[in-house]
Formats: structure tokens, C-alpha cells, sequence
């Protein structure tokens, strides 16, 4: 393949990938004008979704309904198949690969993600949110794209460990992909998780990290200052990558590094109001956006109109 080639195939993928980001992006802020929401979240991961689910991660084709039934309960005896949201990443297989999401309240960019790919219905999100609906604002393992509860921060790592251990014992070739958030570093569970993993050299699972430096209460470096997150990482015997989680040529190589008997963890530096300059008036409280009138609720919708264009 020639230079003009390559730079013609990489700039197909980049462009699909840039695509699917934009609209991440546009869909979960139409989604907070209406209802106000986690909007820089979105802001920040929007690459990192987009990367994971058209480049990235092996998956098969969804198995769930495109627009999602009611829940209809827990597993019980007289419910003993209960809704799976893992399905819209398609069924299990010992060959593709399984999707973990560790910050729930990321669970509205990841319908948006799920639309964004074909997985969902555009109009399944009027359910977002809804009673009865298992999208949830705070996604669980009958949520669309969802694998377990997430429960407390630090849990689903741990989680996904051991079902990356379970898979290399029977031989499986799919690897597992976990996505944490940056707080979650303050939460003890998450290092004795990539501490057994190095220990025990679990070395088919990735994990990519947002680290956008906010929280509910403001600046991470603030609320409990973690760097350098780096160092603990490779000190915790983590093969550990860090990029600019927007780049996506970058965050592509970072993610696809061979990482020989230990776990790899890509740290995706990211802007929590990128592409959304308006949020930068709110920094850095943004964990969760709601308006104070209609003022600010219709420049926002300014911000919609520009994003459509």
C-alpha cells in the first residue's frame, strides 16, 4: 500500500469515528436540554466510545430488540431469564469480545453510543429514564450495552477480572475491556483489582481510563489529588500507556499495545467540556447539568443548533 493509500484508509476510519463522537455528543446534550443529565461526560469519553465500538473491541452483532422491552425484574423462580443488556453487544462468544462499562452514570453515552453504531433505535431513548424502562440513568446489567451493576465505584473492575481470569482458563481468544473514570482511583478496590491481575498476570483484559479531573465535587486534584496516576499504575504492575484520550490515532496505538503478563491500562487524558466550549463557564462543577432558567437552558440549545449544522 502506497503513503496517499494509507493516509486515505486511516483518515476513512478517523472520519467514521469522528462522526460517531459528534453525534455522541449532540445526542446527550439534546437529551439534557430536555431533562438536564451527565453532559461532559459525554464531552470527555465521546473518542473513547466511539474508538472502542467502531474500531476497537470484536463484537457481534446485537441480539437485543432495538428499542428495549420494559424491565421486567430481577432473576427469580418466577423470572429465570431476566433482561440481559450485555445482548446489544452481541451474544457470548469465546472468540469476541466482552465490554465492561465501571462508571454507570456514564449510561446515557452509552446509548448514545449504542445509536450512534446501529445497536439502538434513535427513538429508544424516550424511554431514558422513564419507570419501568431499563435504560436507566444509572445503568444496570438489564441496561442496553451493560454487563453487571456497576454497584460502588471500584466493584466492576474486580468484576471483570475475574471473569478475564475465567476466560483464559477455558481458552477463550475475546479479550475483556473495562472503562473506569478517573475517581475511581480513590477507591482502594480498584488497586487490589490491578494488583491481583499483575500478581496472576491476567493479560486479556484492557482497561481505559478517562481522566477528564472532575467529579461530583469539583477538580479531582481538589477532592482527592491522584497523580501521579501514571507511576501508581506501573508501580501496581500495570502495562500503563498515557495519550491524549482525543487523539484518535493516539488513544488507537495506545489501546492496541502488546502487553505480555500483565493487564494494560491506557490513561485517556480528556477536556470534561470538549467540543462544548459553553461548559467551560460552569467549571468545574459539571458532574451533572441542570439550568437555573430558561436563560441558560436556551444557550444551550443555541449550542445544539451549532452542533447540527
Amino acid at each position: 500500500m502506497n503513503l496517499n493509500n494509507s493516509i486515505k484508509k486511516n483518515l476513512s476510519w478517523i472520519e467514521e469515528c469522528q462522526r460517531i463522537s459528534s453525534g455522541i455528543r449532540r445526542r446527550v446534550l439534546e437529551h439534557t436540554i430536555t431533562h438536564g443529565g451527565y453532559l461532559s461526560q459525554a464531552c470527555s469519553s465521546a473518542e473513547i466510545f466511539s474508538l472502542l465500538y467502531c474500531q476497537i473491541m470484536r463484537l457481534g452483532r446485537s441480539e437485543g430488540p432495538s428499542i428495549p422491552l420494559p424491565f421486567l425484574g430481577s432473576p427469580s423462580k418466577t423470572n429465570p431469564k431476566p433482561a440481559s443488556g450485555m445482548i446489544y453487544n452481541g451474544r457470548l462468544d469465546p472468540n469476541l469480545d466482552r465490554f465492561f462499562l465501571s462508571p454507570t452514570h456514564y449510561a446515557l453515552t452509552l446509548y448514545a453510543t449504542l445509536i450512534e453504531t446501529g445497536r439502538l433505535e434513535e427513538s429508544s431513548l424516550d424511554q431514558f429514564n422513564v419507570d419501568g424502562s431499563t435504560l436507566e440513568m444509572i445503568g444496570a446489567e438489564h441496561s442496553p450495552g451493560h454487563e453487571t451493576n456497576g454497584g460502588s465505584f471500584g466493584q466492576t473492575i474486580s468484576q471483570a477480572a475475574g471473569v478475564a481470569w475465567a476466560r483464559r482458563a477455558k481458552g477463550d481468544t475475546g479479550k475483556v475491556w473495562v472503562f473506569l473514570s478517573d475517581g475511581e482511583c480513590q477507591e482502594g478496590q480498584t488497586w487490589e483489582a490491578i494488583m491481583s491481575m499483575a500478581f496472576h498476570k491476567i493479560n486479556n483484559i484492557k482497561i481505559v481510563v478517562d481522566v477528564n479531573g472532575q467529579q461530583v465535587d469539583g477538580r479531582t486534584a481538589d477532592v482527592m489529588n491522584l497523580e501521579p496516576l501514571f507511576d501508581k499504575f506501573s508501580s501496581f504492575g500495570a502495562c500503563t500507556k498515557q495519550v491524549d484520550g482525543h487523539n484518535l490515532l493516539e488513544l488507537r496505538k495506545a489501546l492496541e499495545t502488546s502487553h505480555d503478563d500483565s493487564p494494560l491500562v491506557v490513561l485517556a487524558q480528556t477536556l470534561p467540556y470538549q467540543g462544548m466550549d459553553i461548559l467551560k463557564e460552569r467549571y468545574p462543577h459539571l458532574h451533572y447539568v441542570r439550568f437555573k432558567d430558561d436563560l441558560e437552558r436556551d444557550s444551550y440549545k443555541k449550542q445544539l443548533t451549532r452542533m447540527r449544522l
